[in-house]
């Protein structure tokens, strides 16, 4: 979903500053869009998905009552039958009742939120248009609303920051419990305003020694907190007991319009997927779903710029909100770019 009311200045991902007020159209024919491209891929393909992640952008700026007709076409294709985690990112400022009223009854049951930090001054650096106090208060609202599944995305090593700042970001992100955690070391994308910066001499960038002593703080503290590193920026908290259904699924079913190699084609899942088994009942609270790009699985992504990968195949809607919604106006697919099939010794490469 690509829209945002700001966009940040650390970013890369595709984004469209939007105004619904000055616009109100753009959403409409994107939601329409996007109904389109989900009637045509659950049309050509076997779709049983493990589990849906929506990313942007911001999935929570899009209009309750747009999203209301969204689930209703997911459900209506029978994509949620078998679901078992459906992600929606959200912003801690645009987390609305009314939009978790929606994604709930919708079936969606993890909130993935960003915080990013909690000093007003490196909010500031990264242009990161929230209010510290505004991510405990949409915490409260999802487990209101019967979320109980959330994870907080935390950035270190940002111009300026200490390492007693990173502390105290810490120590606020665990005091509101989340079963899962996502921090990153700051990156500097090319063509991003914050790189721009960097280069123009406006921000210095942490020094090595900062940063190492950083990610050194959070994986210490995190394993005293109960949770565990799984992937290199990412923790996942400790089942206190073991429910059922608790392992990763990694059988999403690939399209059956694209080529593939003959035992990924025979078998439904190559034997990379086909070994992988996701973890045993004391497994802690991982993302399911990134597990699935971690481990080479299959995947479908819609929307402009969404990326995809099935059988060794991968390509990428075209990153243009306008081409996009134009070309599924008139009945095509959207438009494609970078297309790409990897020979057996580059993906063996990949994989290690």
């Amino acid at each position: 979903m690509p829209f945002c009311f700001h966009k940040c200045h650390y970013c890369d991902f595709y984004s469209v500053a939007d105004d619904p007020a000055r616009d109100p159209a753009r959403q409409v024919s994107f939601a329409r869009a996007l109904e389109a491209e989900l009637r045509q891929r659950g049309a050509e393909l076997d779709l049983k998905p493990r589990t849906i992640f929506i990313g942007g952008g911001t999935p929570t700026y899009l209009r309750p009552d747009l999203w209301h007709r969204l689930l209703e076409v997911m459900d209506g294709l029978k994509l949620l039958e078998q679901v078992e985690e459906f992600t929606v990112e959200a912003n801690p400022e645009t987390l609305t009742a009314g939009i978790l009223e929606e994604l709930v009854s919708g079936g969606a049951n993890r909130i993935s939120m960003g915080a990013q930090s909690f000093d007003p001054r490196h909010l500031k650096t990264l242009e990161r248009w929230h209010e510290p106090a505004s991510v405990a208060r949409a915490v409260a609202l999802a487990r209101r609303h019967g979320i109980d599944n959330i994870n907080l995305d935390l950035i270190f090593a940002i111009p300026g920051q200490t390492l007693a700042d990173w502390d105290r970001d810490l120590d606020q992100a665990l005091a509101l419990e989340p079963e899962h955690l996502s921090c990153y070391g700051l990156t500097y994308e090319p063509h991003t305003p914050l790189a721009q910066r960097l280069q123009r001499g406006q921000v210095e960038r942490c020094s090595e020694d900062l940063e190492r002593a950083m990610y050194e703080r959070v994986m210490g503290r995190l394993a005293t907190a109960g949770f565990e590193h799984y992937e290199v920026s990412n923790w996942g908290r400790k089942r206190v007991q073991s429910p059922r259904n608790c392992c990763p699924r990694n059988d999403v079913g690939p399209p059956k319009s694209r080529p593939g190699n003959g035992e990924a084609s025979r078998n439904g899942a190559s034997p990379d997927e086909a070994r992988y088994s996701g973890g045993d009942e004391d497994s802690p609270l991982r993302c399911r779903h990134n597990l699935i790009y971690w481990h080479n699985g299959n995947w479908l992504g819609l929307g402009p710029g969404a990326a995809s990968h099935a059988l060794g195949w991968r390509w990428k809607n075209e990153p243009h909100l306008g081409r996009y919604v134009e070309a599924l106006q008139r009945g095509a697919e959207p438009p494609v770019i970078e297309v790409e099939h990897l020979p057996t010794p580059e993906r063996l490469g990949e994989q290690l």
